[in-house]
């Protein structure tokens, strides 16, 4: 029997196919695969991740990740109002404990999920080649937060580039290395880490690079001032082509009691700021971390998901000697 040469159209961009054909020459779409539609409208014309009807951005898969190494884990998502996840996070064991980094796009930027893939999976790569070189944590958390700042910026563009977008890509950048006992963090911007202790008061590590963070340091305005204005949130430090005098933030703590270690971006700080708050959400941080982001990223969404929510957990358990054996006394 002849094939047939009847025409019919491509289910997503219209354009005449022939039977015996399993692709789209014109859109590259699998004749017998489903329609990918826009959950916005319903609609079929989707180019470059978007729709070309609403202009909605469609989902991929990042709008939930979830990550588990030994020693670490945690979850990014998308949360209930944005459209896309311009969050991003990335794990890496070194050579004496773990890292992990977390970055937020700036949503007034170009591609600003770029922006926070390329600087977490840069940073987090560099501390466990740094620390593997040898470098000391502090050091090593400076020069890591350097090439992510350096890979963010090369997604603008160089110098004279007439392509460099007026808002390129930027994002914020927080990476926690935990060595031996101790934790190093290194941060620009307003995402933030927080130490949890099993027993005792918690501590925010960071002071955000924010408008509100300025106002509060130099005393101009309380922290419940500062927090109700406009501008509270508006970063003064960030990465990116058109960013200035990169340098981060370290601070180095030594625990003498088991905790876990939490980053995490604003999505989850916006709803639970105190450090009290954060451990009472998720007692069993320290056993199960993973579930203590899922819970986390869950309590966020809960209460509002107004932005894209990452968090990562690292438990800590310093080293505890062994008691010294009683002393005796000298027989007679």
């Amino acid at each position: 029997m002849a094939a047939t040469t009847e025409e019919r159209a491509c289910p997503v961009c219209d354009l005449p196919v022939y039977p015996d054909e399993d692709y789209c020459e014109a859109c590259g779409h699998r004749l017998d695969a489903p329609v990918p539609r826009c959950p916005g409208c319903g609609g079929t014309a989707i180019s470059d991740g978007y729709c070309e009807q609403c202009g909605l951005r469609q989902p991929d898969g990042t709008d939930h990740v979830e990550l588990e190494i030994p020693g670490a884990a945690g979850v990014s998502d998308r949360g209930l109002r944005h459209s896309r996840n311009e969050d991003a996070m990335a794990l890496a064991a070194t050579t004496d404990g773990v890292a992990g980094v977390v970055c937020d796009g700036v949503s007034s930027s170009t591609r600003p999920e770029d922006a926070s893939r390329v600087a977490a999976d840069t940073g987090a790569a560099a501390l466990a080649e740094l620390r593997a070189a040898g470098q000391d944590p502090e050091s090593a958390t400076r020069t890591a937060a350097a090439r992510a700042a350096e890979a963010v910026a090369r997604l603008g563009g160089g110098d004279g580039d007439d392509t460099q977008p007026t808002e390129p890509p930027s994002c914020t950048y927080v990476s926690a290395l935990v060595h031996g006992d101790s934790v190093t963090v290194g941060w620009i911007g307003d995402s933030r880490a927080y130490w949890l202790p099993e027993s005792g008061e918690g501590a925010q590590l960071t002071e955000d690079d924010s408008w509100a963070g300025q106002m509060i340091a130099s005393g101009a305005l309380t922290e419940e001032e500062a927090e109700r204005h406009p501008n509270a949130h508006v970063i003064t430090a960030w990465l990116g082509a058109d960013a200035t005098d990169v340098e981060p933030h370290v601070r180095t703590l030594t625990p003498d009691t088991p905790g876990v270690l939490l980053v995490c971006s604003d999505g989850l700080w916006n709803y639970f700021p105190d450090p009290a708050r954060l451990a009472a959400a998720a007692p069993a941080a320290a056993s199960e971390p993973l579930e203590a982001a899922r819970t986390l990223t869950r309590l966020a969404n809960e209460a509002g998901g107004r932005d894209n929510i990452t968090v990562v957990v690292i438990p800590l358990r310093p080293h505890t000697p062994p008691p010294a054996p009683p002393t005796q006394e000298p027989s007679r």
